[in-house]
């Protein structure tokens, strides 16, 4: 197994890196030479220079040599290798870990927790102790004006490099959860954008499979007249009635492929093109999973008061989509459906009579990528992206959710809730 991650999410962007190097290598400059001809503290300067010059060389590789815009897990690695190296010379040669710089010996940790695979990341931290220990007893004098002399009790001194272990730990800790957490999302939304596109094309398809049925019929029509006449005119000849007869079935069936792909043009173009009520979205997405699906959908619209007509959204039709989807997966038989609405609220309850969401994934929903650990519906379990998405893509549309086990049912429920003013400004 490769010791370097090669996922797209393990990477820094090089332009933002180079700046941030550039940062740090003009504040070394500035320090070291202010420090040395303006406050007179005696260290070697040159040798100072020569290691800060080597943070330039490797900024002008990144420039002018590696033309990757991301930095890949490997090359990351070595740079902030590269980085932790470079300001531990500069320590070693100006007092070792009592140089107040060396707090700095952290910051290489938090871009690579953030940005680079487990391994890289631990690798890099158990490398930045190692240097901190090795600054604590081996280092040169911490440089001192000519007149006076600077002492550390042993206590403290010793207290320094231990603060200094746990901090990075802690930080480095906190960080890793962060990146890790932004990562999975971040993975999740480009699913979410990848299924939304492909739903874009799958409409586009529709209203051009739509438009080729409609300027189709026509023809078909015409196809169809004629070989009724010849039909007639050819009533008494086996052959040719038996070769008509065929024209005819396959004309019709042609006609039956084209409404099938358009999922019944008339209808669909009338869905499209007006604008609906939320009992309309609900009664469509219904009516695609009984084409499917052998359990029974109850609904209820008797508390729907306030019929509003909003124009249609995809990202509606799929996110409720996706509710109701996954309540008809882990029903047992039945799936419940109200809507209420008033004058200033409307509200979807979404129930089934199944098991309900188990405690381990309950206080994670909405989340991408989380699984129960319940046996019975373990294996019908996804990842969570379904619920994700749909959260993600109504929320998004001034909805607010609110997951949890249903108290008449037994199962789960999902209760969506919009203000009616942010409805109708969809």
């Amino acid at each position: 197994m490769k010791f370097f991650e090669t996922s797209k999410y393990f990477s820094l962007k090089k332009s933002t890196y180079i700046n941030l190097r550039w940062i740090a290598i003009i504040g070394q400059l500035i320090t070291v030479n202010i420090i040395y001809f303006i406050f007179d503290f005696k260290f070697n300067i040159i040798l100072e220079n020569l290691i800060i010059s080597i943070g330039i060389l490797s900024n002008l590789y990144l420039i002018y040599i590696n033309k990757n815009t991301q930095l890949l897990d490997k090359t990351a690695f070595l740079f902030l290798l590269i980085d932790i190296l470079q300001l531990s010379c500069l320590i070693f040669l100006t007092g070792g870990i009592a140089n107040p710089f060396s707090i700095f010996l952290i910051i290489p940790i938090i871009f690579s927790s953030s940005n680079l695979g487990f391994k890289s990341n631990f690798l890099l931290v158990s490398i930045t102790i190692l240097i901190i220990i090795l600054l604590t007893f081996f280092h040169m004098p911490l440089p001192y004006p000519v007149n006076e002399h600077f002492h550390v009790d042993g206590y403290y001194y010793y207290s320094m490099p231990i603060a200094l272990i746990i901090a990075l730990i802690f930080l480095n800790y906190f960080a890793l959860m962060f990146g890790k957490e932004s990562r999975i999302r971040k993975e999740a939304l480009n699913k979410m954008e990848e299924i939304m596109s492909k739903e874009q094309e799958l409409l586009s398809l529709g209203g051009q499979a739509a438009a080729a049925a409609h300027s189709l019929g026509t023809p078909f029509s015409t196809i169809k007249i004629i070989s009724s006449d010849l039909l007639n005119q050819f009533k008494d000849n086996v052959e040719a009635k038996k070769d008509i007869d065929l024209l005819m079935s396959q004309i019709e069936r042609c006609s039956e492929i084209l409404k099938k792909l358009t999922l019944d043009p008339i209808i669909e173009d009338n869905f499209i093109d007006k604008d609906l009520s939320i009992a309309d979205y609900l009664n469509e997405i219904v009516k695609s999973f009984k084409e499917t699906s052998k359990k029974k959908f109850v609904i209820n619209f008797s508390e729907n008061l306030n019929i509003l007509h909003i124009s249609k959204s995809i990202e509606i039709v799929y996110g409720l989509r996706n509710f109701i989807g996954n309540a008809n997966k882990f029903s047992k038989s039945k799936v419940f459906i109200g809507l209420k609405s008033n004058n200033d609220n409307t509200e979807i309850i979404i129930e089934d009579d199944g098991e309900g969401y188990p405690n381990d994934v309950l206080r994670k929903i909405g989340e991408p990528y989380i699984k129960s650990y319940k046996s019975s519906i373990k294996s019908k379990s996804g990842l969570g992206l379904g619920i994700f998405i749909g959260k993600t893509l109504l929320e998004k549309n001034y909805a607010d959710i609110l997951c949890r086990n249903s108290t008449t049912r037994g199962g789960a429920e999902v209760n969506i809730k919009w203000k009616n003013k942010d409805l109708l400004s969809l």
